[in-house]
């Protein structure tokens, strides 16, 4: 092999590992793009759990839940079925 044979190869070799360099840091930003896209949705979805939960929350605080309602209507009934058997 000759000295420019060498040195073509040497400077080839250097291309490719210069051009293997630039797509792993291309890959590598790409990566970390995608993982912060990632982090984004999960705190998004973090965020719309809890005000779902606040949501149910403030439900079950303001206004009866219909198990409540249920009982409560069971209970009058039952006052009525006493009030007309002792009746």
């Amino acid at each position: 092999m000759t000295d420019q044979e060498l040195q073509q190869l040497v400077a080839s070799n250097a291309r490719t590992i210069q051009a293997m360099l630039e797509q792993q840091e291309t890959s590598r930003l790409r990566h970390e793009e995608q993982i912060d896209e990632i982090r984004q949705a999960m705190l998004r979805l973090s965020r719309v759990e809890e005000g779902l939960i606040n949501m149910v929350v403030a439900i079950d605080e303001d206004r009866p839940t219909i198990l409540r309602r249920l009982t409560s209507i069971e209970n009058k009934v039952d006052r009525i079925l006493e009030k007309e058997s002792g009746a």
